[in-house]
């Protein structure tokens, strides 16, 4: 197999996919049936890059990869932001008055509701957006559509009835693309870099106070902070940390010598220039 593939998760089509496609045209896109199995194409060699989701605007934090990450040694090299533009499609000649039924992710059927609801169109829910869209071709129904991305209606030849059929714009998916080999980036004057730590904290008071004090301390700004539970007994939690700073940077590392401290387990799991979206006007506080 050659190793010029990103991996991703979901079926042919799906917005992981889509995004491989925008960040990386010249790689091979594999579809992989979970997370984890994207994940483990790249720790084997397999694959070069897996493309991971780990946030998005409306649903959230993807929980599961805060749980798989600890699990892996791989590494952050870049990070993505996908605009998610819901299509409704049908197959070829379909009329949008002809509609009756539709199919999606539930994520993606609540989304559209308000559209839905205008046009009197029930919802079904899938396992996946694209894989709703693979159904419609292999087993048409009358008065059936899915909503999907524009590359599936591209893949499976189906016609897009609306364009843009979320009920509110600037839904945004982060993603963040996977190697096995880090690699720290030169620090160059005039770019942002986003630094990403994953982190437990010893069981004294205050323990998450004092570990990320110095970040204050150093003038950085912490523009992430998560919290999970990496062990089966629900006793130790841990952190995912993002950062707008290099390591090279002197207020950087007085500030990592004094999570050293206080914290255990640190781990830098990925340094790489921040995408253009974070820094857009009357958006950095939303990421």
């Amino acid at each position: 197999m050659s190793k010029n593939i990103i991996a991703y998760q979901g079926s042919q089509g799906a917005y992981s996919h889509l995004s491989c496609r925008h960040v990386y045209p010249e790689m091979e896109a594999f579809a992989c049936e979970s997370f984890s199995a994207a994940m483990l194409m790249v720790e084997r060699g397999e694959a070069e890059l897996a493309m991971i989701p780990l946030e998005n605007s409306t649903a959230g934090r993807v929980e599961e990869i805060y749980r798989l990450m600890p699990k892996t040694r791989l590494h952050i090299i870049n990070e993505h932001f996908e605009p998610v533009n819901h299509c409704l499609l049908a197959p070829k000649g379909t009329k949008l008055e002809d509609i009756k039924t539709v199919s999606s992710h539930p994520q993606a059927l609540a989304q559209c509701d308000n559209n839905l609801k205008q046009l009197g169109i029930q919802p079904i829910a899938a396992l996946d957006t694209a894989g709703a869209a693979e159904d419609l071709v292999n087993n048409p129904q009358p008065h059936h559509a899915a909503i999907a991305s524009s590359l599936a209606a591209e893949l499976y030849d189906l016609e897009v009835l609306r364009d843009n059929f979320q009920d509110v714009d600037g839904n945004t998916t982060r993603f963040m693309i996977l190697a096995k080999e880090g690699v720290v980036p030169t620090l160059v004057p005039g770019v942002t870099f986003i630094t990403t730590i994953m982190f437990s904290v010893r069981n004294i008071p205050a323990a998450l106070y004092k570990a990320l004090g110095g970040f204050s301390t150093n003038g950085i700004n912490m523009v992430k902070l998560e919290s999970y539970m990496a062990s089966d007994t629900m006793q130790v939690s841990s952190f995912h940390l993002d950062i707008l700073g290099h390591p090279h940077q002197k207020s950087m590392q007085y500030a990592l010598q004094e999570l050293d401290f206080f914290a255990k387990e640190v781990r830098i799991i990925g340094t790489y220039p921040g995408h253009p979206f974070r820094f857009e006007k009357d958006k950095i506080n939303d990421i």
